[in-house]
């Protein structure tokens, strides 16, 4: 295959995922939860412990200077 066939192929293979996952959202909200916080696990479990850490804390500070 050309340079190009395998760029458009991976395009046509990424729009599938998307589309897969857009369908395990709505498979979980029908279940009862909320995508919005689903995605947030994920974010959460692709950064390591100490980042997770330094970013909570910095939230702490944040309220705390906010007042909240």
């Amino acid at each position: 295959l050309s340079i190009v066939q395998r760029i458009e192929k991976l395009n046509e293979d990424a729009a599938q995922i998307a589309a897969d996952i857009k369908e395990i959202y709505k498979e979980a909200l029908a279940q009862g939860y909320d995508p919005k916080y689903i995605k947030k696990c994920i974010a959460l479990r692709k950064k390591d412990q100490d980042e997770i850490y330094e970013e909570d804390e910095l939230m702490k500070m944040y309220r705390e200077a906010l007042g909240l």
